[in-house]
Parts: structure tokens; sequence; C-alpha cells
């Protein structure tokens, strides 16, 4: 069976990464991957939560939308459970990175919008958060502080396996149809911040859960490349 936009099983759709998309922003990127695309922006604010006041420390806080058109439905504005969901993943996973000391009393808002759907959201606004924060904090504080607040990149992606067969980075076509979804979240030196498996159709053996963790590693490696081009051109 061949996939409907002819990748092989273990290659990524077309990712695009275009920083500065939204020049009101400290950091932007406007990222796509296949049909997907979301707009990321990162700015930062001199003040923290009141949990945070006097205690030297910075915060990191995500919120994540799919807008009313990004699917052939019309989604509303509101922010229903799976939003809420998503953006305390996409929070944890770059707080995973952020050196909170070395921020100081700052918080950095992370806006992601998705403007086109078709499969692995979260995953992409994951990849592309991390390359939005890396800039703004650049920009704001200057290039050694900005290594300094952040220790690592981090990167995600979906995989899965359907009709029997693992699958890297899955779209819409493919994930609704899935027997087992898996998103990874995963630090550019190796750490795993967070896996997020589910038998949608029926259970799977730790033997296919290490085939697709394999699949997913070999996919970060590719996207942690993509970003640091991305940074490093901004």
């Amino acid at each position: 069976m061949t996939r409907r936009d002819g990748r092989s099983d273990d290659e990524l759709r077309p990712v695009t990464i275009a920083p500065g998309f939204a020049v009101n922003c400290a950091g932007s990127v406007l990222y796509s991957c296949g049909g997907t695309t979301v707009l990321v922006t990162a700015q930062i604010a001199d003040t923290v939560p009141p949990f945070l006041e006097g205690k030297g420390v910075g915060w990191l806080t995500a919120e994540y939308a799919m807008l009313p058109g990004s699917t052939p439905t019309r989604i509303s504005r509101r922010t229903d459970g799976r939003a809420t969901e998503i953006q305390r993943l996409i929070g944890r996973s770059l707080r995973a990175i952020v050196d909170r000391q070395a921020l100081g009393p700052w918080t950095v808002h992370v806006d992601c919008d998705v403007i086109n759907a078709d499969g692995g959201t979260r995953t992409a606004a994951i990849t592309g958060a991390y390359v939005a924060v890396a800039i703004g904090l650049g920009k704001r504080f200057g290039p050694e502080k900005a290594a300094e607040v952040l220790k690592e990149s981090v990167a995600a992606v979906s995989v899965g396996i359907v009709a029997g067969r693992p699958l890297l980075d899955l779209d819409y076509s493919e994930d609704s149809k899935a027997e087992v979804d898996v998103n990874v979240v995963r630090l550019g030196s190796g750490g795993l911040v967070e896996v997020q498996g589910t038998g949608e159709g029926g259970v799977f053996s730790r033997g296919q859960l290490d085939q697709l963790l394999d699949l997913a590693e070999a996919g970060i490696d590719r996207l942690a490349a993509l970003q640091k081009a991305a940074i490093e051109g901004a």
C-alpha cells in the first residue's frame, strides 16, 4: 500500500519554518508540515504569575487553538477540553528546556494557532514553538542569555500503526484510521519529555511500541536539524 502522498513509511511530511511571520512579536514562526500549518508567536513580559512573585524565577505558558477555518467543518472559538489538554502539553514540553532561574522574573507567552489542520497539530505546535521561543529570547535578551535560558532543543512527532504498518508523521487520513496512535516529545539530547500512546483499534505490543519509538527518534533528529537551521537563519 502506498501512502496518499507517496512518502515512505519512515519519511516526514515536507516541513517549512518561516521565522518572523508576525512582525509585532519578539519571536514567531509559520510552521508547516504537509497540509498542517500553525502560526506560533512568543511574547515576553516583565511580569510573572502571582505564585512566583518575589522568587526571582520566570515562567513559560502556552495557549493553543484551532482557528474556525482550519478544518472543513467550522470550529468554535471557545477553548474545549482537547485544546486545554494540548496547550498544557505544549507548556510542559517547553518548560522542560527552560532554565527559569536564568530567565529571571519574566514570562514567555507562547500562542499556537492552527491555520490549517491535516493531522499532527500538537506535535507541529511544539516543534514550531521551540523555534519561536529561541528567536524571541535571542532578540529580547541577546544570544548569550538566550543560550543560558534554553538548555537545549525540543521537538515532537506523531507515529502510528495503520493497516498493520508502523508509519512516521501521520496525516489526518492516516490518523483517522490508525490502530495505534502515539505522539512523542523528545529533547535534542535524546531524553523523552512525553509519550502519549493509544490503541485506537485494540492493544499493541512492547515490540510495536519500540518500533514506533525508533521511527519517532529518527524523525525528531531530522526536525532538530531543521529547527537549528531556522534559528540560525532568522
